[in-house]
């Protein structure tokens, strides 16, 4: 009886003989055993196979199968992947957002499957016509928005309560005098279960306060119907968590109720409830029987009272049909002009893609039918950026006491599903980078096979020869096929080997494509699982938004360039507008070409003298307190503009930028930013890329004791940005500029070759003759004199 220790590769069946030092490959022909070569650690072939799938310390083996351990399989593999990890580093540090989170709840706001959900707040003369806040100019100057825009209530302000939240979805209003109450459904990031949160407002819609939880379960709820009845205020959330349709009514309202009755044992989803034509009516969804059609499934039931006895419809399942018809409903029923209108969900994309509006022409115990009808809502085109740029599934309309109409919709900028599904894109691209790993070690000849197993056992055991004509007899016909498999697989390295040879054009050629492969599917990779929604969301302020008005100035031979800026801009969550300042030459023909493709209004102000002062020009059209003044050869990313503009609603009485100068001493001799940054401080923002107080800086640039100072800006066709910060500084003694860094900016000047201060040292001595100038007519900045690295969020580094 002999000891062997057992090897099989994916190649034929070998036996190693143990000899105490490692296994040595004996092949069994006929009855006799030849040991075969090739098995050490260095030599290729299925041996080498063997070796690098058993990677562990063994007592018995001697210090050159020890370094089997550091195969050059190994070593290339960690190489690899520690570049294609810095390559996804860098690309992390450039694109990826750090600061999504700021301004959110620390323990609310997770990335949640079902969504991001958020309410807004619309109005308008009809309630098949409604405009966003921002639209109607409201301003709140107690709120720093100016003016404020939507959304009006998300997951941040719900999670100031007792119980964070992860979105808000669902509202409903209730209208008391001038008093607006929002109901809604708020997902606790607990427990991860719906809650009923509820919301106050005395400014008609404006500003919200968050009063609480006003319902809070042991199952999910959800569709907070608020209604009257006999003068007692009641809701009917959803229940279909424990199969049934219940009514509270409000022992406190609105943040105490009481379970008033059970009037349906029903897994009935989203029901609402009107009173019309001498009954009360009650629409709802019921999903769980046999055949149902999810989110097409509608039934209708009919009482003499909200608490009942119900009885159903006699065409029950009114709708069994598409989910893209609107047959889940989408929000309150609505009586306008005699006319019964329904609100439906559109689930056809994803779920609650978009609501649709029925006109109900028959409503009866044995009939009903209903026809759609347009609806005006105006939506952002900003995609992702946009609150609401994927999906809104409800509406409730009201009428105020000025006879207006308020609309509640709640938006989501991303799809159903949407963290999973960049989860799962994400680890795809890993494994992409795995496999071009693979096919790269295989072209250098570091990898030798392309599934290395180990069936050697790790410690030799006796066999008899009865058991190992058993075990080749049984194991090895069982895995017979897969062993064939193996043995293909492993000849592809030495098949790739011999078609692609690095050391020609043909082979550097595809070695170049495939390392150009593996750094994309690392970019995707950690832009999927690290990049969050891919958003360049606001950040808000005391938890409202608003909105700002960009304002460039340029000239015709610079007419490519401003599409591109115009274009990529206009995708700025806050972006509410953009002014065009047309300095010199024929402005375009159709300004409207400008908005091709765009998201916001674009508007062309031609100037009848080229003169850098008209940058600051009074534009009575201008209604957005906040101006963003951005010269047309500078691109930044959104998320830096949306951060600049939080700094500046913060101190809306300074100059926020991003490009910090420092003036001091007795020469003022002008120097770029890292003249700044080496004297450990600023005093000056250039106003080619700031935010300032459209009125409050354009008054003061308009002034008559700016006068001589918009000489000077004229006489050297050169700073104007300067003037500003001289300007600013004469008027207060306290501080009045603010710096916020752009993670990249990219100037396309250096591209086209048309900027006004080509010439760096051309430029940099007019500006220093400059300094001396308003030094002498406005006095210095030396007392002005800030440093970097001042604020907590690191924004200003």
């Amino acid at each position: 009886m002999r000891v062997y220790r057992q090897c099989w590769y994916c190649r034929p069946f070998h036996r190693r003989e143990f000899s105490g030092t490692g296994c040595s490959p004996v092949a069994t022909v006929g009855g006799s055993s030849t040991t075969a070569t090739g098995g050490g650690c260095g030599v290729g072939g299925a041996a080498s196979c063997c070796h690098m799938a058993r990677w562990r310390w063994d007592n018995n083996i001697n210090n050159k199968n020890n370094n089997c351990f550091l195969s050059s399989a190994v070593v290339f593999f960690i190489g690899s992947f520690v570049v294609y990890g810095f390559i996804g580093a860098v690309y992390a540090w450039l694109f990826i957002n750090p600061h999504a989170s700021m301004g959110m709840a620390s323990s609310g706001c997770l990335p949640d499957s079902e969504g991001s959900w958020a309410i807004g707040v619309f109005y308008g003369d009809s309630p098949f016509s409604l405009r966003p806040i921002e639209a109607m100019n409201v301003w709140r100057n107690e709120s720093s928005a100016w003016p404020v825009a939507n959304p009006v209530v998300t997951c941040a302000s719900a999670s100031e309560s007792i119980f964070p939240s992860n979105f808000v979805a669902d509202p409903f209003l209730y209208v008391q005098g001038d008093t607006l109450f929002l109901f809604y459904e708020t997902k606790n990031s607990i427990t991860k279960q719906g809650d009923i949160g509820v919301s106050k407002s005395d400014d008609k819609g404006a500003t919200w306060q968050h009063l609480g939880i006003a319902l809070d379960e042991e199952w999910h709820l959800s569709y907070p119907f608020v209604f009257d009845y006999l003068g007692q205020i009641y809701m009917m959330p959803e229940s279909s968590a424990i199969g049934e349709l219940r009514i509270y009514r409000a022992s406190n309202f609105p943040l105490q109720w009481k379970l008033e009755k059970v009037i349906l044992k029903k897994h009935m989803v989203d029901s609402v409830l009107i009173d019309y034509n001498g009954k009360y009516w009650i629409f709802g969804s019921d999903h769980t029987g046999f055949g149902v059609k999810k989110n097409g499934q509608m039934e209708i039931w009919y009482s003499n009272s909200p608490l009942g006895p119900w009885k159903p419809h006699k065409k029950n399942p009114i709708y069994n049909t598409d989910k893209s018809f609107g047959a889940r409903n989408g929000g309150r029923p609505l009586l306008h002009d005699g006319n019964l209108y329904r609100i439906g969900q559109d689930c056809g994309d994803t779920y609650g893609r978009r609501v649709r509006v029925f006109r109900v022409k028959v409503l009866t115990e044995d009939e009903f039918e209903e026809v759609e009808v347009s609806m005006d809502i105006h939506n952002s085109n900003k995609g992702r950026n946009a609150w609401n740029g994927a999906r809104h599934h409800h509406l409730d309309v009201q009428r105020l006491s000025d006879g207006r109409w308020i609309g509640v919709m709640d938006g989501d900028r991303v799809l159903s599903g949407d963290s999973g599904r960049r989860f799962v894109l994400g680890c795809a691209s890993v494994m992409a980078v795995f496999g071009l790993v693979m096919l790269l070690g295989a072209v250098f000849g570091a990898v030798k096979c392309i599934i290395p197993i180990n069936w050697c056992p790790h410690n030799a055991v006796k066999r008899s020869d009865l058991f190992l004509t058993w075990e080749q007899s049984n194991l090895l016909s069982s895995s017979s096929k897969l062993r064939q498999l193996c043995g293909r697989l492993n000849r592809a390295p030495s098949f790739l080997r011999g078609v692609v040879k690095p050391n020609t054009g043909v082979g550097r050629l595809v070695v170049f494509l495939i390392l150009v492969a593996g750094a994309v599917q690392a970019c995707i990779a950690v832009k999927y699982i690290f990049g969050g929604d891919g958003a360049e969301q606001p950040y808000p302020l005391k938890g409202s938004y608003s909105q700002f008005t960009l304002l460039t100035m340029t000239y015709e031979s610079r007419l490519w360039n401003l599409k591109m800026y115009v274009k990529h801009y206009s995708k700025c969550a806050s972006v509410a507008e953009i002014v065009v300042v047309w300095n010199k030459g024929e402005p375009p023909s159709r300004p409207s070409e400008l908005e091709t493709g765009t998201n916001v209004p674009v508007r062309v102000r031609a100037e009848a003298k080229n003169s850098l002062n008209n940058r600051f020009n009074d534009d009575p059209l201008i209604k957005n307190r906040a101006v963003l003044e951005l010269d047309d050869d500078i691109i930044m990313s959104c998320d830096d503009i949306e951060r600049g503009f939080r700094v500046w609603r913060e101190h809306p009485d300074r100059i926020v930028g991003f490009y910090p100068r420092l003036a001091e001493g007795t020469g003022l001799k002008y120097g770029g930013e890292r003249h700044a940054r080496n004297r450990k401080g600023y005093n000056m923002i250039l106003t080619g890329a700031a935010f300032i107080d459209a009125r409050l800086a354009f008054q003061r640039y308009r002034s008559k004791e700016a006068a001589a100072g918009r000489e000077a800006v004229d006489e050297y066709f050169n700073c104007e940005d300067v003037l500003m910060n001289y300007l600013y500084a004469n008027e207060s003694s306290s501080r009045t500029v603010e710096y916020v860094r752009p993670r990249w900016v990219i100037d396309t000047s250096k591209f086209s070759g048309v900027a006004i201060s080509g010439n760096t040292q051309r430029h940099y001595s007019i500006r220093s003759k400059c300094l001396l100038k308003f030094s002498e007519m406005y006095g210095g900045l030396e007392k002005q004199k800030w440093e970097f690295d001042r604020r907590e969020d690191g924004w200003d580094l």
